[in-house]
């Protein structure tokens, strides 16, 4: 009866492990996922139903995580082994046997049984050795290019419970800017510059940016986002929870030394502030930040940040509309 009902609910009890697109240099790579007990089963239809879009949200955090469980991954001719943290989530640098060449190269991973080493799950992802193009890309999501209302509490509680990763807006032109940024300074034809998206968003959402980067045309990439959530939790706001990004954003750096970055966000949440720390602590290493304006409560701290951003001889867009952002790209001296 139970297990009928977890079927019912698109939830499953077996052993999960999911593995995230990983990134780094061509001899050391990053790779990252969770150990799952309970997990949400993928979703296969998409319906204009309210009931069915915010279960299809909230299963997402019907997650049971697997604490301390063994984990083997295999990238590279190389194979490491990990223990799963208290939250399922491992976290894995990898030294490689032999370099990698720049490009897109298959990794898996498997879920071990601790007392037989039994395969209980397996997972496989992809990990990016970026090209050594001029440029590189950070972008935040939630309100960069998803649009989610991120400055209202509720209305951006509806939008989440309301659509679904089809049915969710895109802001207008905003694939048009990133895949020209990604062409950006790079020779045609040729590799194109490296996309990281980096969001306080939970592990939860992956899989649903990822459909919904896919279906908008924005440009192939890797996921850096915020520790997974569980159902009772969803209703907890950490005041902290931006300040791991900038973290993440620095490891980014450090996996594409050769290379100028630029920087996109909006001006709903933390990403003026976490920015003008980047330009900050990282000196000729920002070409340009792009700010969307979707708050304008936020809209002095932003400008005071783009001054800042400025002053330290990094271009700024502070824009309305991905088609001024779109004109600045295309004017700039790439």
């Amino acid at each position: 009866m139970f297990e009928t009902l977890l079927a019912w609910l698109r939830l499953s009890r077996r052993p999960t492990l999911k593995l995230y697109r990983g990134f780094g240099r061509p001899g050391r790579v990053v790779v990252q996922g969770h150990a799952l007990r309970q997990s949400p089963l993928p979703r296969t239809r998409y319906r204009p139903s309210l009931w069915a879009n915010a279960w299809g949200v909230l299963r997402l955090f019907a997650v049971q995580p697997w604490a301390d469980a063994p984990v083997r991954v295999r990238v590279g001719g190389q194979v490491a082994h990990a223990r799963t943290r208290t939250d399922g989530f491992f976290r894995l640098e990898i030294e490689l046997p032999a370099p990698l060449p720049a490009g897109w190269h298959p990794a898996e991973a498997a879920l071990l049984d601790d007392a037989t080493g039994a395969v209980l799950a397996w997972a496989a992802a992809e990990v990016l050795v970026p090209y050594e193009t001029p440029y590189a890309f950070i972008s935040d999501i939630d309100d960069t290019f998803l649009v989610s209302h991120s400055a209202g509490r509720w209305r951006r509680l509806w939008v989440l419970l309301s659509r679904n990763a089809r049915s969710r807006a895109a802001f207008a032109d905003v694939a048009a800017h990133y895949q020209w940024l990604a062409r950006a300074g790079a020779p045609a034809p040729g590799p194109a510059n490296a996309f990281f998206y980096v969001s306080s968003s939970e592990w939860n959402l992956y899989d649903f940016v990822l459909e919904f980067a896919g279906r908008n045309g924005l440009p192939k990439g890797v996921y850096q986002l915020s520790p997974l959530k569980r159902l009772r939790q969803l209703g907890r706001t950490d005041p902290r929870r931006h300040a791991p990004k900038f973290d993440r954003i620095v490891r980014v750096l450090a996996a594409c030394p050769g290379q100028q970055f630029g920087l996109l966000g909006d001006d709903a949440q933390q990403d003026p502030a976490i920015y003008a720390a980047v330009v900050r602590g990282f000196p000729g290493r920002i070409r340009v930040v792009y700010l969307r304006q979707v708050s304008a409560r936020g809209r002095p701290a932003a400008e005071a940040a783009l001054a800042t951003i400025a002053a330290a001889g990094v271009a700024t867009c502070y824009f309305a509309h991905s088609r001024e952002a779109l004109r600045h790209a295309q004017g700039a001296d790439w």
